[in-house]
This record gives C-alpha cells, sequence and structure tokens, in this order.
C-alpha cells in the first residue's frame, strides 16, 4: 500500500470530522501517523477537585485536619478527548507509568481510547510523576487531568 496525497487528505478530514487528534496505519513496512496539535488547556485559576473525607463524631478534634485537601503539586497532564484511560498497552502489560516514575517530556504516559483507536498520550513535561488521577479503564473527558508531574 502506498500512502498516496488524497488517502492522506481523507484520512485528516476523519481526524477533522470526528474530534480525533491521531491516527496512525501500518502496512508491511510502511508506517504513517496523522496527528492534530490541539491548543494547550491552561489550568490556571481553576479550582482543584473538592475531595470531602467521612468525619467521625467520635474525633471532633480530627476533623479540621481530616478535611484539609492535600495541596496538590506539579504541572497537570490533561487528557486531549474523550475516550477511555488505559495505564498499559495491554492487560497483562506493566503500566507506561507509576507514582515515582520519572519521565521525559515525549514519554508515553497512558492511552486514551476514542472510537475504538487507540491513542498514545506522550507527556508535555519532564520530572517524576506525584500523583496519578484516574484508573485503569474509567472514561476521561477532554481537559481532565489525568495526572501531576513535578
Amino acid at each position: 500500500m502506498k500512502f498516496e496525497t488524497d488517502y492522506i487528505e481523507k484520512l485528516a478530514k476523519i481526524i477533522s470530522d470526528n474530534g480525533l487528534t491521531e491516527i496512525s496505519l501500518e502496512d508491511g513496512e510502511q508506517a504513517i501517523t496523522i496527528r492534530k496539535d490541539l491548543p494547550e488547556v491552561s489550568l490556571a485559576g481553576v479550582p482543584a477537585p473538592v475531595v470531602s473525607a467521612p468525619v467521625s463524631s467520635a474525633a471532633p478534634a480530627a476533623a479540621p485536619a481530616a478535611a484539609k485537601e492535600p495541596e496538590v503539586k506539579g504541572k497537570a497532564i490533561t487528557s486531549p478527548m474523550v475516550g477511555t484511560f488505559y495505564s498499559a498497552s495491554s492487560p497483562e502489560a506493566n503500566p507506561f507509568v507509576e507514582v515515582g516514575s520519572n519521565i521525559n517530556t515525549g514519554d508515553v504516559v497512558c492511552i486514551i481510547e476514542a472510537m475504538k483507536l487507540m491513542n498514545e498520550i506522550k507527556s508535555e513535561h519532564s520530572g517524576k510523576v506525584v500523583q496519578i488521577c484516574v484508573k485503569n479503564g474509567d472514561p476521561v473527558e477532554y481537559g481532565q487531568v489525568l495526572m501531576y508531574v513535578e
């Protein structure tokens, strides 16, 4: 299969019409990836999600400490699309990253499945993964924080 201009244009139209960010195809020794860059989403000024802890009436002195939200440090890696989050390339494979993993810009940190296409999500930051905010198999929204890198 030779990747011709009209074929590539059709793939680009599929990306545009379906709100996708990337298509990758392989045929023997040939491979093509078409990627649409999205504008960077700024989370400045967006409050962190509120997590409430159950408060026991037997320990009223501990209630203020339990209700205090942990401070999240680092830069957010967000989902560029709506889909399903996968931490590894297959159920039996090791996760791409775990809390404490050191990553570099461009490293694959997870996969988002959208419309039966597996989209590798690459880090835009280098550093150490300090928090993973979603679980394997969870649905994610566009712009949702997937993890924090410090």
